[in-house]
């Protein structure tokens, strides 16, 4: 009775292994790689409403305090325009990092069986 069950589970269960490896590239590149970008998108959406970048940019030629002599729209031109500029290099460092992610998600099943394969020729 015990060796049937162990046959029986035992065969159910590498034939589940070996469908799980087969279908491990489709789900990473296909499913896996759309959560990962949509993860990543929300992601930089989150960054940029943090920063604010959009409100920034859009009310750059507003005077702040609605000061609206010379001195106060050049003031506010000009720190508006640093705001961007700095908040501008935060969302290109958020960015890239993204992209470095998502290039990592791509490379890390092709670097893991390269490994694997340099280790099983040693």
């Amino acid at each position: 009775m015990i060796s049937n069950n162990i046959g029986l589970y035992g065969g159910k269960i590498v034939l589940d292994l070996l469908r799980d490896i087969i279908y491990f590239p489709a789900w990473w590149y296909g499913r896996g790689l759309k959560q990962v970008a949509i993860g990543l998108k929300n992601f930089l959406v989150n960054k940029e409403r943090s920063l604010a970048l959009f409100v920034w940019i859009k009310n750059i030629f507003r005077p702040m305090y609605a000061q609206y002599d010379w001195a106060g729209i050049l003031i506010s031109f000009f720190v508006r325009l640093f705001q961007i500029i700095v908040r501008g290099i935060f969302m290109l460092f958020w960015l890239a990092l993204a992209l470095l992610i998502l290039g990592l998600w791509l490379v890390l099943p092709i670097l893991a069986i390269y490994e694997i394969i340099f280790q099983l020729a040693l």
